[in-house]
């Protein structure tokens, strides 16, 4: 019987092929009738595999893990500027550690590898099924208007592709263009983060993942304490031939308030391709209202504290290579907060496996540099990053009690072609040393520095 989800996948699937085969000509939009709408509509999937482990120093534990899943979709063609989706995934534990068995050393629970299935249920191996997409899509010649269960990618809001499911989202979603601006945005009432296999309203989808500190060092206790109509969403993007330029805002009622800008240049050097890399951006956060909850312990985000950062680029790139050092500045203002639920931090010192949301007084430094081949198959990429952080007993401005660290990356992926079209191998490679003081305790140490982790991932999209 635990079969049961993938096969449902499958015949799915193939009934969606044939009812597109049965009629291969597109009808007009205005003489399409209903029927038609769903036999020309388009199914897509991916099958996934993903492996994990961690190695922690001394006497900390390690960790691996394996998982298989899946994703199906099924979208209609339009009708009378009408579209429809309905997608879901499945993922299994074909072999892992004991994910819901704490550190001896430290009593803390393991962090990487329980992302993989469900944080909410770690010993939940097979019954891990999730409605992704259910939406209705009004089309109109400059844009869309999407209402129900839908995938995002903004700077706030986003997928984070190394997890075997990304965040989804349900709510009312518009984009607009003209000419060189577009416009996006709407009210999102629903989450449903990666790594959890439900939906949550805004505010009780806060605190799903490790929820750290209060400043005075207390346990934070916004978990299932937060009041929230939803999230309001709005970005605007001007392009030109070398240049784009965005402003987004996102407004968690009763929450805080996030203000961004943000600059991205490509400046020809020469004709042979050689462009010059630039990027700034600015960021920042003050409360609203109550912050969450008129109790300062419960508040996500407490009256009087705000955040201001910065970050920015400088590099090179050519047809096949692109090099950049990058720095992000986190003031003394206090801590950048972007609850972890709902996607990475939009700085451009960004790396997989760690971030800097829930710090202030933040100094992070990153070089990258990446690869890729003339047929796009072959992609690389290696980064180090040096990030400077408050001491981890700095609670103001250290949230997660994370010691300044350097980070090395190296990340390959290919994507097949002929035959095998469709299939994608990735390859990361993670190490993480520490550089600031952790006063001998391994709770400053266990699955944050002093570790490695291999990730494999290989993916058929078809």
């Amino acid at each position: 019987m635990q079969v049961k989800g993938p096969i449902l996948f499958i015949f799915f699937l193939l009934l969606c092929r044939q009812a597109s085969a049965q009629d291969a000509e597109k009808l007009p939009v205005q003489k399409m009738q209903l029927w038609q709408a769903f036999a020309q509509g388009t199914a897509r999937g991916e099958l996934r595999y993903f492996f994990m482990a961690t190695n922690n120093s001394g006497p900390l534990s390690d960790y691996y893990a394996n998982a298989v899943g899946g994703y199906l979709r099924y979208e209609t063609a339009l009708f009378h500027h009408l579209q429809a989706a309905a997608g879901g995934s499945f993922t299994y534990n074909i072999g892992s550690s004991d994910l819901s068995k704490s550190d001896p050393v430290t009593g803390q629970s393991n962090r990487y590898e329980t992302g993989l299935f469900d944080l909410q249920d770690p010993a939940n191996k097979y019954n891990m099924y999730r409605l992704e997409e259910l939406y209705l899509r009004y089309v109109f010649k400059a844009g869309s208007v999407t209402w129900g269960k839908q995938i995002l990618n903004t700077p706030f809001i986003n997928t984070r592709g190394t997890r075997m499911r990304p965040t989804v989202e349900d709510g009312v979603y518009g984009k607009l263009n003209i000419k060189k601006l577009s416009f996006e945005g709407g009210w999102l009432y629903g989450i449903s983060p990666r790594s959890t296999m439900r939906w949550y309203s805004v505010p009780s989808s806060i605190g799903i993942y490790s929820t750290g500190l209060n400043p005075d060092g207390t346990k934070s206790g916004y978990k299932n304490n937060l009041e929230s109509a939803g999230i309001g969403l709005l970005g605007i993007t001007e392009r030109s031939e070398t240049d784009r330029i965005e402003i987004w805002d996102q407004y968690v009622a009763h929450i805080f308030n996030t203000l961004m800008g943000r600059i991205y240049s490509e400046r020809p050097l020469d004709e042979k391709n050689n462009k010059l890399l630039l990027g700034f951006m600015c960021l920042v956060q003050h409360p609203a209202n109550n912050g969450g909850n008129d109790i300062p312990d419960k508040a996500y985000f407490p009256p009087g504290t705000g955040s201001l950062a910065f970050s920015g680029r400088l590099g090179w790139k050519d047809k096949h290579w692109e090099a950049s050092a990058n720095y992000t500045r986190i003031t003394k203002t206090g801590r950048f907060l972007m609850p972890r639920e709902w996607g990475r931090e939009p700085f451009f010192t960004a790396v997989q496996r760690e971030r800097n949301e829930g710090f202030g007084d933040v100094h992070a430094f990153v070089l990258k540099a990446a690869y890729r081949a003339l047929n796009e198959h072959l992609q690389a990429e290696l980064s180090w990053g040096r990030n400077l952080l408050p001491d981890v007993k700095n609670y103001v401005l250290n949230k997660y009690g994370l010691p300044s660290y350097d980070q090395v990356n190296a990340n390959i992926k290919y994507t097949w072609g002929g035959a095998l079209k469709g299939l994608e191998s990735e390859l990361l490679l993670v190490y993480k040393q520490k550089q600031g003081n952790t006063y001998g305790d391994y709770k400053y140490v266990f699955d944050k520095v002093d570790m490695g982790q291999v990730n494999l991932m290989i993916s058929y999209l078809f």
